[in-house]
């Protein structure tokens, strides 16, 4: 007999944290229990939860050094938790798919693959390839599905995908693929949900400004190109990611430094970005707060706002024009003065903010005259997880 409220379980592992919720399969999804481990590998990790069902928020300490112990620790509080038993099936999010193009059942074939892959990226898929063993292990018969974050960027045109290197590297799979791809899957819905033409017979631009940032480029539903590239190294200043560097560099800290290949890894990944400019601060809200008392704040800002400006720029330019802007993530949902600073001088594209829908964060913060709609949505990985289980999985999931 099918459970009286089956249940999705999603999983959204990060470098130094795990995000969770669960969804009820009802239309629309609904999600209750959600909350997320934090600072993994760090000290002061921490488990937060919020469960609007018994209008409980609250948070414990997590005896747990690295994402195996976290993940063990995370699957014995949800066994313990009520909800947990009609839980039918986990989503996770898989940062690189290479070819695959849509949600699958994790099978031991595609655990393979993926352990094939993960150097591609070794700060997330290692993690992430870990928490699916680890609930197969601890749950052998609950269905899991990989979700991948470069299954929106397929439909990007080949030159939008060839790296100008040689050739016989784009046969093994060395090329552009694009992330946050969950999110602006989910945008895009929103968009079409909203009633933005468009989302559908229009040309977009996305903008996932958070830790991790990227913009994709959108020409009619369909992704044609986006910042990050091969890894989500690329593209845009990070939070501790450089974005896109000469790619002499590397050859010229060998020599002057004595610079290894891991060091070099390290730098650009965790030490570079807002961090690596400021010297004080990954974190956007800390930089705003100190930029007109040190310089270095300020120019870390100014260097992101400044990227950014200009990746839509280019990108308007490969889609011939632009009809709409979306801002999401931490940053872009939450930092009005960022935003501000994104558009500013940009008429000549058609962009013009309302300045007082801007510092509300309203829904729509473009003004009434301008040619391009700006937006602000709040993205929803999780909900993208979930939707594409319950898309893969079908009413079977709860029989």
């Amino acid at each position: 007999m099918a459970p009286a409220d089956p249940r999705i379980l999603t999983i959204n592992g990060g470098s130094s944290s795990i995000k969770f919720a669960l969804y009820h399969v009802e239309e629309p999804l609904k999600r209750g229990l959600h909350g997320k481990v934090d600072r993994i590998g760090l000290s002061g990790t921490n488990l937060t939860f919020n469960d609007p069902n018994r209008n409980q928020q609250e948070s414990c300490d997590v005896a747990a050094s690295d994402h195996k112990s976290a993940a063990n620790f995370l699957i014995d509080w949800l066994e313990k938790q009520n909800s947990f038993e009609s839980v039918r099936a986990v989503g996770h999010r898989v940062v690189h798919g290479m070819k695959h193009t849509d949600p699958e059942i994790v099978t031991q074939d595609l655990l393979d693959e993926l352990h094939r892959i993960s150097p591609n990226d070794p700060d997330h898929m290692p993690r992430e390839i870990e928490l699916i063993e680890t609930f197969r292990h601890r749950h052998p018969k609950l269905p899991q599905v990989a979700c991948f974050d470069t299954a929106f960027h397929q439909t990007m045109p080949r030159v939008a995908k060839l790296l100008p290197i040689p050739r016989r590297f784009d046969a093994k799979g060395i090329q552009r693929y694009g992330f946050h791809g969950l999110s602006y899957a989910y945008l895009m819905e929103e968009l079409v949900r909203l009633g933005d033409p468009a989302a559908t017979t229009g040309r977009v631009v996305l903008a996932h400004l958070g830790n991790g940032a990227s913009m994709a480029a959108v020409r009619d539903g369909k992704s044609i190109d986006t910042s990050m590239g091969f890894t989500p190294t690329a593209g845009l200043v990070m939070s501790t990611r450089s974005g896109d560097l000469d790619p002499g560099l590397a050859a010229y800290l060998a020599r002057t430094e004595e610079m290894t290949t891991k060091q070099f890894y390290e730098m650009v990944n965790h030490k570079s970005g807002l961090l690596g400019v400021s010297e004080t601060s990954s974190d956007m809200r800390d930089l705003l707060a100190h930029e007109k008392q040190d310089v270095r704040a300020a120019e870390a800002v100014d260097l992101f706002c400044y990227q950014a400006k200009k990746w839509i720029g280019s990108f308007a330019a490969a889609l011939g024009g632009l009809d709409t802007l979306v801002f999401a993530g931490g940053i872009g949902e939450n930092a009005p003065v960022v935003r501000a600073r994104i558009c500013d001088g940009m008429s000549f594209l058609g962009i013009e903010l309302n300045e007082s829908r801007n510092a509300e964060t309203s829904a729509v913060i473009s003004a009434d005259a301008s040619r391009v709609m700006v937006r602000v949505i709040r993205t929803d990985e999780e909900l993208m997880i979930a939707r594409s289980v319950h898309s893969v999985l079908g009413p079977g999931m709860v029989d």
